[in-house]
Order: structure tokens, then sequence, then C-alpha cells
């Protein structure tokens, strides 16, 4: 089976208002759903009621992509509407935390 790049962000916000998290997904759809190479996108906010121990509550967004390989991911990360993105939204992110993965369906 060919492997998938898989793409997970996990932002935690200055101002986690509903308005700077609605602002920020929207951006996320803005900037990033349609790069080449990508079979899905997801972006959202934490939700509220989750609260088992093994739910990780430190985020306010989160954005989901798959890429069809490493490559378009690769260009996904230097591509000039990544870029902007980051440019737009950085100010009033606190953390960030990327995780990556090679996936098989």
């Amino acid at each position: 089976m060919p492997e998938l790049h898989a793409h997970n962000v996990f932002f935690t916000l200055r101002d986690a208002s509903e308005a700077a998290r609605t602002k920020l997904v929207e951006a996320c759809h803005k900037y990033l759903k349609d790069h080449p190479g990508v079979l899905f996108f997801a972006a959202g906010t934490r939700v509220e009621d989750c609260v088992r121990p093994v739910n990780d509550r430190d985020f306010d967004v989160s954005l989901h992509m798959l890429f069809a390989t490493k490559a378009d991911h690769d260009a996904y990360q230097s591509a000039p509407k990544h870029d902007a993105f980051i440019e737009e939204s950085k100010p009033n992110w606190a953390r960030v935390r990327v995780f990556d993965s090679s996936v098989t369906r």
C-alpha cells in the first residue's frame, strides 16, 4: 500500500475567544485547503465536552491534512499561500504543535 503523509497541527491561542478561534479556522480554509496533493482537509475547534482523562485539551484550533505524498507536503510547506497564512495568523499563536506521520489506508 502506498504511504500517505498526514499533517496535523494544534494551535493554542493567546486570545482564545470564540471570535479568534473562528478567525483562525477561516484562515485555514482560505489559505491551506486547495494545495496540490491534498486528499483531505479539515480545520476546527476543540470539542468542549470531551473531557475524558485521555483527551489532550491543550489547544484551541486544529488543522488536519492528508497529502498523497511527502513531496506534496514538502511543497505545501514552502507555498506562498502557506507563508501568507503564517504571516496573518502567527501573532495570536501562543503555541503550535505539529504532528506529521506516514499512514496507510
